[in-house]
């Protein structure tokens, strides 16, 4: 791929400068319509942007200093779902709304009992009427507290292979009958909660797609998952990075350790591997392909590579790294020491690193499935999905 950027005249470069120029604080609502939000989207939600295109957005509202509606889930995971198999009314009602940040959406997939193997999960939704009567509850959903809509994937045939019964929904967080308990970490804080659903009522038109085949777009969510949370940032695209830190150890003079040098010119070799693969991610996402195995790749090295940055810090900090407000060669805490603890997370959410590993062994290098000893069939499949936090 032409790493090489167009240059400072491009028109496409100075379309956007144009718009800025008339738009120097932008609303998430105005980013949306002009299509900046997720421009590799087809229009009206984007402007069907290819690689090049994007990333000319991006620098110019990097240059500018203007943020993108923060939206994670909906616009990295839901949006691009409802896109590739909402009805045009769903579209229409959701897609602006989600695009702006004005409507912010969470992800109802993993149970206490199905995480990795995600497709025995016991949620169920039944038909009554013109609705769906939905039972069970869901686990490690990021931002349920602060959500207005969920995307949730629940049984709705239980007689058949569990992969062809699992049908996929828009959840409204305020329905009556739907409980969100927040999840304290040993951060401190609540960013995974727990939701449960009692006799929760569900109008026929949340079913995304055709009912009992939810689960194939349940993988599209879970790519696109993956995706966003190797995105940039050591913390599933939250907080400091690589760079970050070595830009710190520049500023406090340097590091005398031969031993702590040696690793953060290693973690710096693999932030730029890891730029180089989100970049054929993302033109791969752009041209139109569905993201697939490749997708594990980058999240795989990019959960190890954020929890070894934090780790670099960690061990930078010394004996103060035992205290919650000091960091990095004797500098500011920041995310630092909330980053240590946070990481512990990332090999675990949005499937373990074990489940990346076996989509990798299995769908790239071509090695057998793990076979089930109970059920005398390949079962790989059903726990490559992975957890959905």
């Amino acid at each position: 791929m032409d790493m090489e950027m167009p240059s400072q005249d491009d028109p496409r470069r100075v379309a956007v400068r144009s718009w800025l120029a008339e738009h120097p604080t932008p609303t998430g609502r105005e980013l949306a319509e002009a299509g900046y939000v997720a421009p590799h989207w087809p229009r009206p939600w984007g402007l069907d942007a290819d690689p090049i295109h994007q990333l000319i957005i991006d620098e110019e509202l990097r240059r500018a200093k203007v943020r993108r509606p923060d939206n994670q889930i909906g616009i990295g995971w839901a949006g691009p779902t409802l896109v590739h198999a909402g009805t045009q009314e769903q579209k229409d009602r959701y897609l602006p709304p989600l695009l702006a940040g004005e409507e912010i959406w969470c992800q109802l997939f993993s149970e206490p009992d199905a995480g990795s193997d995600l497709a025995s999960l016991g949620t169920r939704a039944v038909r009554d009427g013109d609705e769906w009567i939905v039972n069970g509850s869901k686990i490690w959903n990021s931002g349920a507290q602060e959500s207005q809509f969920g995307i949730l994937i629940a049984r709705t045939d239980p007689d058949v292979a569990k992969h062809q019964g699992i049908s996929y929904f828009i959840c409204p967080m305020d329905t009556p009958g739907v409980e969100v308990r927040p999840v304290r970490e040993m951060t401190g804080v609540a960013i995974f909660n727990e939701v449960f659903f009692t006799d929760v009522r569900l109008p026929a038109d949340a079913l995304v797609g055709e009912v009992n085949r939810g689960w194939g777009l349940a993988k599209v969510t879970l790519g696109n998952e993956r995706v966003s949370l190797s995105g940039g940032g050591a913390l599933w695209g939250m907080g400091p990075d690589a760079k970050d830190l070595l830009a710190l150890v520049r500023e406090r003079g340097g590091c005398a350790d031969p031993s702590m040098r040696q690793e953060l010119a290693a973690l710096y070799i693999e932030s730029e591997i890891l730029r180089l693969i989100r970049l054929r991610t993302v033109s791969a996402a752009i041209a139109g392909a569905q993201p697939g195995p490749e997708a594990s790749i980058r999240k795989l090295l990019a959960d190890e590579h954020g929890q070894r940055i934090m780790g670099a810090a960690k061990a930078l900090a010394g004996t103060g790294g035992m205290l919650t407000d000091a960091g990095p060669l004797g500098g500011p805490a920041d995310m630092w020491h909330f980053g240590y603890l946070f990481a512990r997370a990332l090999t675990i959410g949005g499937g373990t690193t074990q489940v990346q590993r076996n989509i990798l062994a299995e769908r790239v290098l071509g090695l057998p499935h793990d076979a089930d000893p109970l059920e005398g069939r390949a079962w790989s499949e059903s726990r490559g999905a992975g957890a959905g936090a």
